[in-house]
C-alpha cells in the first residue's frame, strides 16, 4: 500500500477522528487572533538594517520631525478667502483644541496662532510678534494677518495658499499609527463650527493609517461575501448542501489556521499580511472542487460513496500535491524579496497552500463518509457529457480545438506580442493615497489642499559636510598654525603650555583616524576646550595668550561651519530653485529663506536686501537674530547648531513614486552638473521618498522570485511528467496568462504597484493547476485510447468539466472584490479572474493545440488508422 492509498484509507476508515483532529486544531489556533496587532508603517516595507530606513529615523531625530497631519481649511465663497474674521476665529479655535489631543505634539504644531511675524525694528533690529496671537475682528485686522504672513517665504504656499483662499495646519504626532484617532478627533471638532469654509484632512500618515482600520473593515465584508458566492455557484454546479459544504470548511480551516499561526507565532498583520485570507481562499476551495467535479461526475457509475471518493482520490492525489507544491513554490520565492512583510506573505501563504492541500486529501474524504447514501442517489448526472449545456459546450470547443489548432496558435502568437509590447509601457508606481477609490474624502482633501498649497507629500534633502582625512588633517595644521602664532605673540611665556596644547591637537588627531572619526568641529570643540580650561586656571600673559587663542580657534570655527558660509547658502538657495523648476515640486523651504527673511527686516524692510549676506559673521547675525523669537528651537528644524549640516523641505504635489523619482533624478543630473562651492554631500529622506525605496526594491524582488520559481517549477514539472518536452508544454499556459495579464496592465495604463507584483505569485500557481491536470489526464487516457481524436474527445468531457467548473467558481466568486472602497482589493478581484479566466482558457485551447500539431513529438508512437484517416480526410 502507498502513501496515497494510506492516507485515503486513513481518512475514510477514520472519518470521526480526522474530523475531530483538525476542529480541535482549528479552534486552537482561532484563539491566537485576538492578539493582532496591526502595522501600516510603510518604513516597516524595509528592512531594519536599511541604510535609507536608518537615514530617515536619524534625520527625524537630528532635526526633530515628526509625521504630520494636514488639516486644510477652504474657503471659496469669502472675497478674502479664509482671511475673514469668522474663519480665522474657527481656525484659533480649532487650533487650540487639536493641541490638547494626546499624541499631538503641541509645541510644534504650525497655525496663524503659534507662528511668529518677523518685521523690522529699525535698523539693525527685529521685531517678533504672534501672527495671530487673538481671532481678528474686523476685516482690516484679518487682511494684516494674510498680507503678514504672505510676507513669509518659510509661510506662504504651506501654511497659506497664495490665492488666500485657504490655510493649513500642520499636526505633528509622536506615532503613526495614532493619526487615524487624531484624525477623527479633528474631524469632530470642525463638524460642530458654523461657518462658509470646509475642512479636510489630508497627510501619507492619515491615508495609511485609514487604509489600515478599513481594511479590517473590508476583509470582514469582502471575504464572506466571496465565499457566498463560491458557495452559490457550488449549489448552481452540484446542487447537494451536504456535498458542497466541504470547500467551504476547508477554506475556513486554512485561513484561520493560518492566520492563527502567524498572529501566534508575534507576527504583526502588515497591509501584505492582511491580503493572505484573499489569496488562500481561492486556492483552497480550487482543488476541493476538482474532488467534487469528479465525485459529481463518477457517482452515478458506481453508486457507493466510499468507492468513488477512493478512486477519485487516486486519480487527483499526485495532480493535486503537484498543483499545491508549484503554487507554494510561487509564494515562498517571495522570501527571496529584500521586503520583509512580503516575505512573511509569502511564507505563510505557502504554508496555508500546503496546509489546504493536506486537509483536502484527508478531511473532505471524511467528510464524504458522513453523507448518507440515501442523500446521493440523484447526485451527478450519467449524461452530463453529451446532454447539459456545460458539456455539449465543452465538447464543441474540444472539437473546435482539435480542428482548428493551427490557427489557435497563430492567434495566441498575435495576442503574445501585443502583450509583448504592453509589458514595455508597464510603470512601476504607487502612491498610499491612490489606494481609495477617487470620491474617497481623503483623496479629495488631496487633490483640494495640492491645488492650494506647495504640496501634503514631504520629503527631506538633507545636505552634509563630507567629513575626510584630507578635512581633518587640514583642521590639524591649522590649530597648530594657530598655536605657533600665539606663541610668537607671547615669547616670555615659554613653550610648556603651548606644547601641551599642540600635543593634544597631534594625539586627537591619531585618535580620530585610528576611529575613522573624522569630525573637524568635534576635534576643535576638543581643543578650544583645553584652552579654555588652562585659560580659567591662570592669569596674567598666559591667560591673556589663552584668550587669544581660544578667540583665534573660535573665529576659525566659524569657517568651519559650513552654512553659515554666504556662497554656500547661495548654493543651497539655487538647489531650491533648481527643485521648483522640475515640474513636481510645489514647495522647498530651508535655512537660506530664514536667513534672507531676517536679514531683510534688520535692513528696515527693504526687498533689495531679501538675499544672502555677504559675510560669515553677517549670516551669524541673522541667525541669533531669530533666537530671539518666539519658536527659536523652530531654527533646528533646518539646521543642526554646528551649521555642518541643513534641511531642506520639499513639498510635492503628487505622491507618487514616480514623481518622486522624477525629482530625484533632475535635481542630481543639476547638481553634477554644477558641483558645490564645499565638499559637500547629501541624501535624501521622508516618507516619500521611503516609499520610492522599497517599491523598487519589491519590484525587483518580485521579479527575481518569479523567474526563480518558473525555473524551479519548470523542473518540477519535468520530473512530474518524466519529460523535458512535456514539462515546457505545462509551461504554456503560465507564460500566456503572465503575459497576457501584465500586457493588459501595461496597454491600460495601470500601475505595477504592491498588489499587482504579489498577484505575479498567484498566477504562477493557478495557472499551472489547470495545466498539470489536463497533461496528467491526457496522458492516462491515450494510454487506453492510443488516438488523440478519442482522447481530445474523453479530455473535453470530466476533465475540462472540472477544470471549467474550477475556474467558473473562483472567477465569478472574487467578482464582489470590485465592489470594495479601497483600490488595492479591486485589483485582487479583477486580476484573480482574469488569471483564471486565462489559465483556464489556455490550458484548455492552446496545450491541445499544440498537442495536435506536434502529436507525434509528444506520444512517441505511431497513431492508430483512425487518427491516420483522419488527417487523410
Amino acid at each position: 500500500m502507498n502513501f496515497k492509498e494510506k492516507v485515503t484509507n486513513l481518512s475514510v476508515n477514520h472519518p470521526r477522528a480526522v474530523v475531530i483532529f483538525f476542529i480541535i486544531l482549528t479552534i486552537l489556533l482561532a484563539t491566537q487572533i485576538p492578539k493582532i496587532q496591526i502595522d501600516t508603517d510603510p518604513e516597516n516595507m524595509l528592512s531594519e538594517d536599511e541604510f535609507v530606513r536608518q537615514f530617515h529615523d536619524q534625520t527625524k531625530k537630528d532635526f526633530e520631525l515628526y509625521d504630520m497631519v494636514v488639516l486644510g481649511v477652504v474657503n471659496e465663497d469669502s472675497t478674502n478667502g479664509v482671511f475673514n474674521p469668522k474663519t480665522l476665529k474657527n481656525v484659533y479655535q480649532i487650533t487650540n483644541k487639536v493641541k490638547k489631543i494626546e499624541g499631538v505634539i503641541s509645541s510644534d504644531v504650525i497655525a496663524p496662532s503659534t507662528q511668529d511675524n518677523i518685521e523690522q525694528g529699525g535698523l539693525g533690529t527685529v521685531n517678533f510678534n504672534w501672527l495671530m496671537d487673538k481671532p481678528p475682528k474686523t476685516k482690516k485686522e484679518a487682511i494684516r494677518i494674510r498680507d503678514e504672513a504672505m510676507d513669509n517665504p518659510i509661510l506662504k504656499g504651506t501654511m497659506v495658499s497664495e490665492d488666500g483662499k485657504a490655510l493649513a495646519i500642520y499636526i505633528p504626532i509622536k506615532s503613526k499609527d495614532l493619526s487615524y484617532e487624531v484624525a477623527s478627533k479633528i474631524k469632530e471638532y470642525t463638524s460642530k463650527l458654523a461657518g462658509s469654509e470646509e475642512y479636510y484632512i489630508s497627510g501619507l500618515p492619515v491615508a495609511e493609517d485609514t487604509f489600515g482600520f478599513q481594511m479590517f473593515k473590508q476583509m470582514a465584508i469582502s471575504a464572506p461575501l466571496a465565499m457566498l458566492i463560491i458557495f452559490l455557484l457550488l449549489w448552481f454546479f452540484f446542487k447537494k448542501l451536504s456535498v458542497i459544504i466541504s470547500p467551504m470548511i476547508i477554506a475556513m480551516m486554512s485561513v484561520i489556521i493560518t492566520m492563527g499561526a502567524l498572529i501566534g507565532l508575534g507576527f504583526k498583520v502588515h497591509i501584505m499580511s492582511s491580503m493572505i485570507p484573499i489569496f488562500l481562499m481561492p486556492i483552497a476551495v480550487v482543488d476541493s472542487v476538482h474532488i467534487l467535479s469528479e465525485f459529481y461526475d463518477r457517482y452515478q457509475h458506481i453508486r457507493d460513496k466510499k468507492e468513488t471518493i477512493i478512486k477519485v482520490m487516486d486519480e487527483l492525489f499526485v495532480p493535486m500535491l503537484y498543483t499545491s507544491l508549484t503554487t507554494s513554490v510561487g509564494f515562498v520565492s517571495l522570501a527571496l524579496t529584500p521586503i520583509p512583510p512580503v516575505r512573511v506573505f509569502g511564507i505563510f501563504v505557502a504554508i496555508g497552500i500546503m496546509l489546504a492541500w493536506i486537509l483536502t486529501i484527508t478531511f473532505v474524504p471524511a467528510y464524504t463518509m458522513f453523507i448518507k447514501e440515501e442523500s446521493l442517489k440523484d447526485f451527478g448526472a450519467d449524461e452530463e457529457g453529451s446532454g447539459g449545456l456545460l458539456g455539449r459546450s465543452l465538447l464543441s470547443l474540444g472539437d473546435f480545438t482539435y480542428k482548428r489548432a493551427k490557427i489557435i496558435i497563430v492567434i495566441t502568437l498575435i495576442i503574445i506580442l501585443i502583450s509583448g509590447y504592453g509589458i514595455t509601457k508597464i510603470v512601476v508606481n504607487d502612491n498610499p493615497v491612490k489606494w481609495f477609490e477617487k470620491d474617497h474624502p481623503i483623496r479629495e482633501a488631496d487633490r483640494v489642499l495640492n491645488e492650494h498649497f506647495g504640496g501634503t507629500y514631504m520629503a527631506y534633502m538633507v545636505w552634509d559636510t563630507k567629513e575626510t582625512k584630507a578635512g581633518l588633517q587640514t583642521t590639524k595644521d591649522d590649530l597648530l598654525a594657530e598655536v605657533r602664532d600665539v606663541k610668537q605673540m607671547y615669547p616670555r611665556l615659554g613653550s610648556n603650555y603651548f606644547n601641551e596644547i599642540t600635543n593634544l591637537v597631534n594625539r586627537t588627531f591619531k585618535q580620530y583616524v585610528k576611529q575613522d572619526n573624522y569630525n573637524q568641529i568635534k576635534f576643535i570643540n576638543t581643543v578650544k576646550k583645553k584652552i579654555d580650561q588652562i585659560k580659567e586656571e591662570s592669569n596674567g600673559d598666559l591667560r591673556w595668550a589663552m584668550a587669544d587663542l581660544a578667540f583665534a580657534v573660535s573665529d576659525m570655527k566659524t569657517e568651519y561651519q559650513t552654512f553659515k558660509q554666504p556662497e554656500v547658502l547661495r548654493y543651497i538657495s539655487k538647489v531650491q530653485k533648481q527643485l521648483m523648476a522640475t515640474g513636481d515640486v510645489g514647495k522647498v523651504s530651508g535655512l537660506p529663506d530664514v536667513v534672507k527673511k531676517v536679514y531683510k527686516e534688520l535692513r528696515q524692510g527693504k526687498e533689495k536686501y531679501y538675499k544672502i549676506p555677504s559675510s560669515a559673521a553677517a549670516v551669524g547675525q541673522t541667525l541669533i537674530s531669530f533666537q530671539n523669537s518666539h519658536n527659536p528651537d523652530d531654527l533646528w528644524h533646518f539646521a543642526e547648531p554646528n551649521y555642518r549640516r541643513i534641511n531642506l523641505w520639499v513639498q510635492l504635489k503628487k505622491g507618487d513614486n514616480q514623481n518622486m523619482q522624477q525629482v530625484e533624478e533632475k535635481i542630481n543630473k543639476w547638481i553634477a552638473e554644477h558641483p558645490p562651492p564645499r565638499n559637500l554631500k547629501f541624501n535624501w529622506a521622508g516618507l516619500t521618498y521611503v516609499n520610492v525605496v522599497w517599491q523598487n526594491k519589491m519590484v525587483m524582488g518580485m521579479l527575481k522570485s518569479l523567474l526563480g520559481s518558473f525555473v524551479i517549477v519548470l523542473v518540477m514539472m519535468t520530473f512530474l511528467f518524466r519529460s523535458v518536452s512535456w514539462g515546457l508544454l505545462s509551461m504554456v499556459p503560465l507564460s500566456v496568462t503572465v503575459a497576457l495579464s501584465y500586457g493588459m496592465i501595461g496597454l491600460v495604463g495601470k500601475s505595477y504597484d504592491m498588489p499587482v507584483a504579489v498577484l505575479s505569485s498567484l498566477t504562477l500557481g493557478l495557472s499551472v493547476d489547470f495545466a498539470i491536470h489536463f497533461i496528467q489526464r491526457s496522458r492516462e487516457l491515450y494510454e487506453e485510447t492510443g488516438s488523440w481524436k478519442e482522447t481530445m474527445v474523453k479530455m473535453f468531457g470530466e476533465p475540462a468539466r472540472a477544470i471549467t467548473r474550477n475556474a467558473l467558481v473562483v472567477a465569478i466568486g472574487f467578482l464582489p472584490l470590485l465592489l470594495a472602497p479601497l483600490v488595492p482589493y479591486k485589483t485582487v478581484g479583477i486580476l484573480i479572474s482574469t488569471i483564471l479566466a486565462v489559465s483556464s482558457m489556455a490550458t484548455l485551447l492552446i496545450l491541445p493545440a499544440l498537442i495536435t500539431i506536434f502529436k507525434k513529438w509528444f506520444f512517441k508512437e505511431k497513431e492508430n488508422e483512425i487518427e491516420k484517416q483522419h488527417y487523410s480526410n
